[in-house]
């Protein structure tokens, strides 16, 4: 891949991670979707970080897939099974991100951009940009991983709702469906993404890693073992924890080292 089509951005703890085809609306072809895993990989192996802001370049997030590649990528169903486990390895480092990760998006927000919202943990929208997964006027469809992810993220009858309708619609809608959790003016949701990520990163990052994977666990059926109710209580052991009530105590900032 291009190491132009995905910008990565560090600033102190929070890196900032960009769809860089402006000229294609920041659409996903097989090389970006291989790419951003391999980003996503490197960066959930990194304690120093704090959060992560995934955006697109130029005025849109993401249009959804490179249709150019669909009649040579995915020409056959086992030509389209093999593009999808790249597309679904991308997208279980999305789900299963250690580090808090927030969306901003501006403009179209379509297929795999919505995707790539409903796996963030803060989605900040501009009030203009729209959404929507019109792949039933692409006659093909969202394949069981995909939409699993989706349904865990919007619930079934939500994900279904905009599957079968294929309409295009705007931020106020996508909120109340839950795709975003908040909308800023247009061209402010990258800076209010920064004043997220700076409010996220404050905070002890351990205790942030820790309710992103007993939120995520909780999705699971199985009942928790005992080893797994112990870890909520791993955090009175850490040096982040006496650094903080110090910190409380004496009417100070803490400064939390992930310890």
């Amino acid at each position: 891949m291009s190491a132009a089509a995905l910008g990565l951005d560090r600033q102190g703890g929070i890196v900032t991670v960009t769809l860089n085809r402006p000229e294609k609306l920041n659409v996903l072809n097989a090389d970006l979707w291989r790419g951003l895993g391999a980003a996503l990989t490197r960066l959930a192996e990194d304690d120093s970080i704090r959060c992560v802001i995934l955006t697109g370049a130029g005025n849109h997030f993401c249009a959804g897939g490179d249709i150019s590649e669909f009649q040579s990528l995915r020409a056959t169903p086992d030509a389209a099974r093999a593009y999808a486990k790249l597309m679904y390895a991308t997208l279980i480092q999305l789900e299963a991100f250690p580090h808090p990760l927030i969306a901003a998006i501006e403009g179209r927000c379509i297929g795999g951009g919505v995707e790539f919202a409903c796996l963030a943990d803060v989605r900040i929208a501009g009030a203009g940009a729209t959404f929507g997964v019109p792949i039933n006027k692409l006659g093909f469809v969202m394949s069981y991983p995909e939409i699993a992810a989706f349904i865990r993220a919007l619930g079934r009858k939500a994900a279904v709702e905009i599957l079968l309708e294929g309409r295009i619609f705007g931020a106020e809608e996508a909120k109340g469906y839950g795709i975003v959790s908040r909308i800023v003016a247009d061209g402010g949701a990258l800076i209010e993404a920064q004043a997220a990520a700076e409010q996220i990163a404050s905070g002890a990052p351990l205790v942030n890693r820790w309710h992103k994977q007993f939120a995520r666990r909780l999705t699971e059926a199985a009942p928790l073992t005992e080893a797994e109710v112990a870890e909520g209580f791993a955090c009175f052991d850490s040096q982040d924890y006496q650094t903080g009530i110090a910190a409380f105590v004496g009417k100070q900032s803490p400064e939390f080292k992930g310890l």
